[in-house]
């Protein structure tokens, strides 16, 4: 699936935050004449979903590197009982 970042609404096949906040019968304004009350909402709302993802992917890469760290550990005592691992990576 491949994201459409001119339109992430769409990309996303979400509501837009405006339109979950608008009263009922009330169409959102499609024209961007600075940011309305709604259009900082949605502002703040995508903002915080960027924070939120950043601090998922960094605990991501921090438990990527745990699990490198014990995976080497036990490459390492498995060459040491003589038992030859292949890495895959070339040797130079």
């Amino acid at each position: 699936m491949e994201i459409n970042k001119d339109n992430l609404e769409k990309a996303l096949d979400v509501p837009v935050v405006s339109n979950i906040l608008a009263p009922k019968g009330v169409p959102p304004s499609t024209e961007n004449k600075g940011l309305s009350e709604g259009g900082k909402e949605e502002v703040g709302f995508h903002k915080g979903s960027l924070n939120t993802l950043v601090n998922e992917r960094n605990e991501l890469f921090k438990m990527l590197q745990m699990v490198e760290s014990i995976m080497q550990a036990h490459i390492k005592r498995l060459e040491e009982l003589g038992v030859k691992i292949d890495t895959g990576n070339p040797k130079q």
